[in-house]
């Protein structure tokens, strides 16, 4: 019976790998180790599943009913959600923390703003508006991932064009394609966002690297996040990527105080099996510039760097190791003396202690030699409204409004929209440029006041996009800079290369916005019905009772020695 058993599950798993190669699904997971300069790691895992040889549904196509969709590999929920709102490419992320940029370079998943962030590209069709379909589709993903999207309406939908380009490619449809962003920076990742994630994944997290995606451990480091990503590739297919990534402090874990790591104290598991169905299963690890370091295993191979280990040909556990023997404690190095790891450096304050009015100010160094052309990105609820002809670029102190190039500005409607302020900034080489706007803070009904509202607002990240780059060259033998040409040629150029300009988030606000007395209510409601309730029972008891007079005879009352003691009126 044992060996019976044993060749049925053989037959239905290969019955299930033809099936998935018949419909052209190929899945691969990857898992990426990149130990950082401040004794943290930072692991990106990585879930590609690509469906050949499929395309978008196009809109028009929504009045009649869909072709049957058959999915072995492809997570269904998912394909179900975009086949019904006809979307072209989706990207969301749920974050927790906030990425220090100075210390830890790029992600390798640029969508790292706190909180939720869902932008996609739906094309526009008189069937079904997309602004209808933007409204299904945020519902739906709620429900499916257990979050709050739902809370992404039209006041904080914005189309930043100029900053979110489509990261695939766009159907050939009779009709254009629009861009659909939100954020709700309130919002954060937990277990209950974990575990639909994994369900929506060939091997759910019972074998192959999802098995080391341990909720315990995951939100437990010092900056996590997941992110479903959707895209079409022409001549290709439709790609979904599921990613999850954080950074890890094993210093922080460590009795001893030693930043050396292995797969089984980060996760608290190792990889016991590969998944089955995956294509190709791959754990990376970066290596350290430093040579006192050592990683066990041996690797499968090592190129430029990265340390390779192939899952589905290891014939035992993997654990993946690394240890510095040479440290007796690491020490964590000065903040002040190591460079910025990232071409710019980006920081935003909300300042003023008046609850009508602020001062946004953003301070952008640029950490080259060469002048760098970024775009602006700041997309604000209306409850924080913007005074425009109060924005002003200095540069030590003087002066330098040249420096700022506004593309376009949508002010808000309160209530209603929020306000989008995109902009193309030219920062010199190694300078600071400050920028200083004033706020207006505009009183809200008492409806719309969160439940914790003497905690405050929290207002979404802005968004750099350094896409221009300025050149060196050699005129009559000295060294000048050249500042870059326009920023559409040189977009169209890095584009036309293969260089994608990354986005760069700086941290959420929080803004004390004018909170009336919630306690004056209730201590009125109490008052209320404490009046109403006595005044009510008196007139009821007065209408329903009657009041005689009753006359009690002496010889009525009975023999007992309490009566008799009453009749003598001799005290008991």
């Amino acid at each position: 019976m044992r060996w019976r058993g044993c060749w049925r599950t053989c037959f239905l798993l290969a019955l299930h790998l033809v099936a998935a190669s018949a419909q052209g699904e190929v899945f691969n997971e990857d898992l990426t180790l990149r130990p950082l300069r401040d004794g943290k790691l930072q692991a990106r895992f990585s879930f590609t599943t690509l469906l050949k040889g499929a395309t978008p549904r196009d809109p028009v196509a929504l009045e009649q009913d869909d072709e049957a969709q058959h999915y072995t590999l492809f997570p269904l929920a998912l394909g179900q959600i975009l086949r019904e709102h006809a979307v072209t490419e989706l990207h969301l992320t749920l974050n927790a923390g906030k990425w220090n940029y100075d210390h830890w370079g790029h992600p390798d998943e640029p969508g790292v703003g706190t909180g939720a962030e869902l932008w996609v590209w739906m094309g526009d069709t008189a069937v079904a508006s997309v602004d209808r379909r933007w409204q299904g589709l945020r519902n739906s993903l709620a429900g499916l991932f257990c979050a709050s999207l739902g809370h992404l309406d039209e006041q904080r939908t914005t189309s930043p064009t100029l900053t979110f380009q489509p990261e695939g490619s766009l159907p050939d449809f009779a009709h254009p394609h629009e861009l659909r962003h939100a954020t709700l920076p309130s919002e954060h990742v937990c277990t209950e966002n974990l575990t639909p994630f994994l369900k929506l994944l060939p091997c759910k997290s019972l074998s192959g690297i999802a098995s080391l995606l341990n909720p315990h451990k995951l939100f437990d480091a010092d900056w996590h996040g997941l992110g479903v990503h959707v895209r079409y590739r022409e001549g290709a297919g439709v790609e979904v990527r599921l990613a999850f990534q954080a950074v890890i402090d094993p210093v922080r874990y460590s009795h001893v105080g030693r930043r050396d790591w292995s797969l089984r104290s980060l996760f608290d598991h190792s990889i016991e099996k590969a998944c089955p169905v995956a294509r190709s299963s791959k754990v990376r690890v970066v290596l350290p510039s430093e040579t006192s370091y050592s990683i066990s295993p041996g690797p499968s191979d090592i190129t430029d760097s990265v340390a390779t280990y192939t899952v589905d040909t290891a014939e035992e556990a993997l654990d993946v190791s690394m240890q510095w023997p040479g440290e007796s404690n690491f020490k964590y190095p000065a903040t002040s003396s190591v460079p910025p790891l990232t071409d710019i450096s980006v920081h935003r304050n909300l300042k003023g202690t008046s609850q009508a009015e602020a001062r946004l100010t953003l301070e952008i160094t640029n950490n080259l030699p060469i002048y760098v052309s970024a775009g602006y990105l700041e997309t604000m609820p209306w409850h924080l409204q913007f005074y425009l002809h109060t924005l002003h670029a200095q540069i030590n102190d003087a002066q330098r409004d040249d420096l700022l190039n506004i593309i376009s500005y949508t002010p808000p409607v309160p209530h209603s929209r929020p306000a989008l302020l995109q902009a193309v900034l030219t920062l010199p080489p190694q300078a600071t440029l400050h920028l200083t706007m004033d706020v207006a803070k505009p009183f809200l009904r008492y409806t719309e006041h969160p439940p914790d509202a003497q905690r405050g607002w929290d207002l979404p990240p802005a968004v750099l996009v350094p896409f221009a780059f300025g050149e060196l060259s050699s005129i009559n033998g000295t060294t000048a800079v050249e500042p870059p040409t326009m920023p559409s040629d040189r977009l169209k150029r890095a584009t036309a290369q293969g260089r994608r300009p990354r986005r760069m988030y700086t941290p959420v606000l929080l803004v004390d916005l004018a909170t009336p007395d919630f306690s004056m209510p209730y201590n009125v409601i109490i008052l209320s019905c404490t009046l109403i309730a006595l005044t009510f029972g008196t007139i009821f008891n007065l209408l329903t009772r009657r009041f005689v007079v009753v006359e009690v005879d002496p010889i009525s009352v009975p023999d007992t020695p309490m009566a008799d003691a009453a009749a003598d009126g001799t005290p008991r």
